[in-house]
């Protein structure tokens, strides 16, 4: 058996899809399972043990060149592959598995897009539930047993070795409370993002709070495009902050995480990487629905928002228009403090 996954999108959507690599792994313990994303994510994937190859899309690289697409589909297609479980809700990848003589083609029917599957469940949008049940229904859908649905992220031990060694060098020892904070996040909304974050001054005094009342370390941490918001947060503060933004990898960063007692994120992939590695986390929401897109099992975290009536806003993919965002500026310290004493 061999089987590909698609999935071209974030990080949080990628590691959404874990249980699902883990169920099939249970149900097919000799299968080849390969997976086809862009290339931040395929650092994540490429340490999966169940992975065994990673094909890489970026869609600025392929629009228009067709060499490249030409490239993509041999690769696919020289491997025969069994089945594919499609989770980009995108008609062309459902058309290359098609061509590429995949005979089974399990996937979303969103907005009529679902024509080349064999096996499809319709979607108008992900509502009411986490977007991982959504994605283990495509397993229930061709009878594949659902034994796993906890995310998993592997961490290779010389990333580990790398953040004990990042520790050491900016002398933080494990004698105190450790929290990772992350003001950014929410890249694959592109220039919205700031839409899925906090404001920076909050999050600095937030830091003073915690540092003044339990003594901890405060690492900041974050893509290198949050260099610029993670500067201001340190300018706020009034307490030193260990600064790692921009100096990790993807995997390195997961490292860093593990070795925190806590952390504080935005709605995004920090979140689930956090979540995936068991990191005690506190994560704030604005417009999007944590139901939905938050930790999982929501019972297990905790989750701060303002609980306004017009949250969420977020909905079938779509963001109503708000120049505002009172969900996130009307949220006070105070509120996201009190959420934050559940991980120290």
């Amino acid at each position: 058996m061999k089987i590909l996954i698609i999935n071209p999108y974030g990080v949080g959507d990628v590691l959404f899809t874990g249980p699902v690599i883990s169920n099939l792994r249970l149900a097919y313990p000799q299968a080849s399972i390969a997976y086809l994303a862009n290339s931040r994510t395929a650092e994540l994937l490429k340490s999966n043990p169940d992975i065994a190859r990673v094909f890489i899309y970026e869609r600025d690289e392929f629009v228009g060149k067709l060499p490249k697409y030409l490239e993509l589909f041999n690769s696919i297609k020289q491997q025969k592959f069994d089945m594919v479980f499609d989770f980009s809700l995108n008609s062309s990848f459902g058309f290359l598995s098609a061509a590429c003589g995949i005979k089974k083609r399990v996937g979303f029917d969103y907005r009529k897009r679902g024509g080349f599957l064999t096996d499809r469940v319709f979607l108008l949008g992900f509502e009411e539930k986490h977007i991982i049940e959504y994605y283990l229904d495509l397993l229930r859908l061709v009878q594949i047993p659902v034994v796993v649905k906890k995310m998993k992220l592997d961490v290779p031990s010389q990333d580990i070795q790398w953040a004990q060694e990042w520790l050491k060098r900016h002398k933080i020892g494990l004698n105190k409370p450790l929290i990772a904070v992350l003001p950014g996040g929410g890249a694959s909304w592109g220039a919205a993002a700031g839409n899925k974050r906090w404001p920076a001054p909050k999050y600095a005094h937030l830091i003073d709070k915690i540092i003044e009342n339990f003594d901890a370390d405060i690492i900041l941490m974050g893509d290198p495009k949050d260099e610029g918001l993670c500067r201001e947060v340190v300018s706020q503060a009034n307490f030193p902050i260990h600064f790692a933004v921009g100096e990790t990898t993807l995997l390195g960063l997961a490292a860093l995480l593990m070795l925190a007692q806590g952390a504080i994120v935005n709605d995004g992939g920090p979140l689930h990487v956090a979540e995936a590695v068991g990191v005690k986390t506190v994560s704030i929401f604005g417009p999007v629905d944590p139901h939905v897109y938050g930790p999982y099992p929501a019972t297990t975290r905790a989750v701060v928002q303002k609980g306004l009536p017009c949250q969420p806003c977020y909905r079938r993919f779509r963001m109503a228009r708000c120049e505002h965002i009172s969900c996130l500026g009307e949220l006070s310290v105070e509120e996201v403090y009190r959420k934050v004493q559940y991980i120290l």
